[in-house]
C-alpha cells in the first residue's frame, strides 16, 4: 500500500498494527477535518435557523443525504439518517415489524447474523407470535440460493439477511435472495455493515427493500448510520421516535408527521459526523473499489496462507471476501490470546463478534478476528504472522 494513503491516516502511528476494520475503520485527515470544521468554525443546529451558521451547516447537512443517495443509487428522499445500523435495522424491526406482522407471519433470518439483526426480529416475533424461520448454512457456514428456497413460502413475510458476514466474511447471494423473496411478496431487510466499504452497493439493481450500514466502517465517524428504504414503505412506517422537527402539525390530542425522511429524524442529529460522513464517501470514491477490492484480497491471502502454514492454528473461513480471518490458536481462549497481541500493539478482536448462533455452528465459544484494509501492508501482514507463531510458543511454555 502506498505511503501517501497511510499518510492520509493519523492514528497509524509508529508500530501500531490496526487489524480490527470490521469493528470500526479509521479515519482519513479529510473526514476528521470536516467535522472539526463544524465544531469549530458552524456549530450551528439545521432548519428554521435563518442566521449564515444555521443556513450553511443545513445546506452541508442535506448535501451529505444527497452524496449518500448517490453512492448508493437511491433517490434523496429514501435516505434517513440514524445513529448506526443497529437503529437503522430496530427501526424497521419496531415500525414494520410490530405493526404489520402476526401469528400467520414468518420470517427468514440465519445463523449468520450480528445481533444487530437478529435480536430486533427475534423480539418482533416473540411480541407478534410471528415464525422465525432459519436458513440451513453449508458446512462452512455459507448460504446457498437452494438452501433459501427451502425456507421460503407464501407466509414468509421479512427476509432479514446480511450482504456481507461479520464473523465468516462471506459475500451472501443476496441479488438472488431479494428476487426470491420478492416472488413470495416477503420484503428484504438487508444489513449492509460488512459489504458498504468493500463493494459498490446499488439499491436500485439489488431491488432491495431496506438497506442499513453505518458511516464508522466506511472511514466515517462514529454515530450515524443510514436507513435506505424504497418510498412506498418509509410512508408506510410510522416513527418510533418522537420530539423536535419531525411533526408537521400538534394538537392536544393528536399530531401529524412530516413526510419521509424528516419524520424519523427527530430531535438533534449528530450533524458533524453527517457531514464527515460525505467526505468519508468522496474518500473511498476517490480511492475506487476496484483498488480496495485488488488490495484487500491481496492481504487477505497473504494472511490466511501465513496463518495456515503454522501448526495449531484453526481458521474457520478460508474464502472470505472482506479481508477478515477468524481463527484461533490451538485450544487456547481467544479472551487470553488476545492479550499477547495487544502487548505487542496488534489490534484485533476476540470473543463472538455480536454473533453467538454463528459460533454455536462452528462449535467454538469465542473467536480471534483479524481484518485488514486499504490502509495495511504486506509487512504489517508478515508481522502479524511472526507474532502468532511467539504467541503459540509463549502459551505453550506458560502450560497452555
Amino acid at each position: 500500500m502506498s505511503d501517501n494513503i497511510r499518510k492520509d491516516f493519523p492514528q497509524l502511528k509508529d508500530d501500531y498494527i490496526y487489524f480490527d476494520t470490521a469493528a470500526t475503520s479509521l479515519k482519513p485527515k479529510s473526514v476528521i477535518q470536516a467535522c472539526e470544521m463544524y465544531n469549530s468554525r458552524l456549530s450551528a443546529n439545521i432548519n428554521r435557523g435563518m442566521y449564515a451558521q444555521s443556513v450553511e451547516t443545513t445546506n452541508l447537512y442535506e448535501e451529505s443525504r444527497e452524496k449518500v443517495a448517490r453512492f448508493i443509487n437511491a433517490k434523496t428522499e429514501e435516505i434517513v439518517f440514524t445513529r448506526g445500523t443497529t437503529a437503522s435495522l430496530n427501526l424497521v424491526a419496531s415500525s414494520y415489524g410490530m405493526n404489520f406482522l402476526d401469528e400467520t407471519s414468518e420470517i427468514v433470518i440465519s445463523e449468520q447474523e450480528h445481533h444487530s439483526q437478529f435480536l430486533p426480529w427475534q423480539n418482533v416475533a416473540n411480541k407478534t407470535g410471528a415464525k422465525l424461520r432459519f436458513i440451513e448454512l453449508d458446512k462452512t457456514g455459507k448460504i446457498t440460493t437452494e438452501a433459501f428456497k427451502k425456507v421460503l413460502n407464501s407466509h414468509t413475510k421479512i427476509v432479514a439477511i446480511s450482504y456481507v458476514s461479520n464473523v465468516l466474511g462471506y459475500l451472501n447471494p443476496v441479488e438472488e435472495m431479494i428476487e426470491l423473496a420478492h416472488h413470495v411478496g416477503a420484503l428484504v431487510v438487508l444489513d449492509g455493515a460488512q459489504a458498504i466499504q468493500h463493494f459498490p452497493v446499488d439499491v436500485k439493481k439489488l431491488d432491495v427493500d431496506f438497506l442499513a450500514f453505518s458511516g464508522h466502517k466506511m472511514l466515517g465517524p462514529t454515530g450515524v448510520g443510514v436507513l435506505c428504504g424504497k418510498s412506498r414503505y418509509l410512508d408506510l412506517l410510522e416513527p418510533i421516535e418522537f420530539g423536535g422537527d419531525m411533526n408537521e402539525d400538534v394538537e392536544k390530542q393528536t399530531s401529524t408527521w412530516k413526510k419521509a425522511p424528516q419524520k424519523f429524524e427527530a430531535g438533534t442529529m449528530p450533524i458533524a459526523s453527517i457531514i464527515g460522513l460525505a467526505k468519508a464517501i468522496e474518500y473511498l470514491e476517490d480511492l475506487g473499489f476496484e483498488r480496495l477490492e485488488k488490495v484487500t484480497k491481496e492481504l487477505y491471502e497473504r494472511l490466511y496462507f501465513g496463518l495456515s502454514k503454522i501448526a495449531g492454528i484453526k481458521i474457520y473461513n478460508p474464502k472470505s471476501d472482506s479481508g477478515i480471518i477468524t481463527f484461533n490458536l490451538a485450544d487456547i481462549p481467544a479472551h487470553d490470546a488476545i492479550t499477547y497481541y495487544a502487548m505487542k500493539n496488534i489490534a484485533l478482536r476476540s470473543g463472538q463478534h455480536c454473533a453467538k448462533l454463528i459460533h454455536d455452528f462452528l462449535g467454538i465459544n469465542s473467536s480471534l478476528r483479524a481484518s485488514v484494509y486499504i490502509y495495511n501492508t504486506v509487512e504489517e501482514v508478515d508481522r502479524f504472522i511472526e507474532v502468532t507463531k511467539e504467541a503459540l510458543a509463549y502459551f505453550q511454555e506458560i502450560g497452555f
